[in-house]
């Protein structure tokens, strides 16, 4: 079971949201679609521009691409509806993911997408949405100043911007922040996440107009314990399926010891000291809620015999595969998650 941690923030005219990523990002989106609703509700109790500027940070290249923009529209024309407010004419989307994004696989479903939306749904308005690509790296600039209106993402910002420097040497035979590990190795990592999400605040604070919002989730924890179970057990299963490769004499150690992933799970009173000291924004709710990391369902039944670590295997490998392969090579990674399902079958549901 992942946990999703959202807020609510207000500062300086400009507004916060955070969630946390889980098993799939569809899931996050959907469980975290009541305070998506909220905060476009609180933005828009006045009406909205004329142009509705929203930005989707780290949107990948599948079916969730769209999915986000996807409410947004209904939830813009439904609030405009019911409170008869003025809706906007025109919704000018950009989605931004790092360049080597499959952006294209994106474009082929933006026609399907823009004939939805031609006419709002019972209002008998059209509705023009406007589409563009924007590859670049979140924790840089990305678009002039001033001139959005709401920024969101999703399962995207627990990535660092690099495997954090001064990693001890002594947290060999891990991939993250294990049980094992020595204190530097946390501090590392913290530090590389205060600085990365520190950077993302700053950048958008200066993009996002007065008023605006944000709406982000993440990966993290919900509670302060870094090793705990629901923060290190992916990656500890992880290391010791590498560990079987070593043995069999797949790898070597110095292939296994170079090997660090770029990612942070942080906790609540984490991501709330980090938005205070970067100063920007201040904190008006938090909430935390869960996803089920072995179907992204909660409403879904799952039988004894689905149960056997495949579909969390599917999505950490979806997740994971890429970085990976790019170090110890693609024609090993059908044995690596071959022995990464045998494990986290034995260790039960995650």
């Amino acid at each position: 079971m992942d946990v999703a941690n959202v807020l609510h923030m207000n500062a300086a005219n400009r507004e916060f949201s955070y969630a946390k990523n889980s098993l799939i990002q569809k899931s996050t989106i959907l469980k975290a679609k009541k305070f998506l609703e909220d905060t476009i509700k609180d933005y828009g109790c006045h009406g909205f521009p004329d142009c509705f500027k929203v930005a989707d940070l780290g949107c990948s290249s599948g079916p969730n691409a769209l999915l986000f923009v996807t409410n947004i529209v209904d939830i813009v024309n439904g609030l405009c509806h019911q409170k008869d407010l003025k809706a906007p004419d025109e919704f000018q989307v950009f989605l931004n993911d790092l360049p080597s994004n499959d952006f294209n696989s994106i474009f082929k479903m933006i026609q399907p997408f823009y004939s939805e939306f031609e006419t709002v749904r019972g209002s008998g308005k059209n509705v023009q949405c406007f589409v563009c690509g924007v590859p670049g790296s979140f924790y840089e600039r990305l678009f002039p100043r001033n001139s959005l209106h709401f920024v969101h993402s999703s399962s995207s910002l627990h990535w660092l911007s690099q495997v954090p420097d001064n990693l001890p040497d002594n947290n060999k035979g891990n991939v993250y922040i294990a049980k094992g590990s020595p204190a530097g190795v946390f501090e590392a990592y913290f530090n590389q996440f205060q600085t990365d999400f520190t950077t993302f605040l700053r950048m958008r604070s200066e993009e996002i107009v007065p008023n605006g919002r944000l709406v982000l989730s993440l990966a993290g924890r919900s509670m302060a314990d870094t090793i705990s179970k629901e923060s290190s057990i992916t990656f500890e299963l992880l290391a010791k399926s590498l560990d079987d490769m070593l043995v069999e004499g797949l790898l070597t150690e110095e292939d296994i010891n170079s090997f660090n992933l770029p990612v942070y799970k942080p906790s609540i009173d984490e991501l709330n000291a980090i938005i205070k000291s970067e100063g920007s924004y201040s904190l008006d709710n938090l909430e935390t809620i869960e996803v089920n990391c072995d179907t992204g369902d909660e409403n879904a039944i799952v039988n004894a015999e689905d149960r056997n670590g495949k579909i969390v295997v599917k999505t950490v490998r979806a997740a994971l595969e890429p970085l990976l392969a790019s170090h110890f090579g693609n024609n090993l990674m059908d044995k690596l998650f071959e022995r990464y399902a045998i494990h986290t079958t034995e260790h039960g549901k995650i």
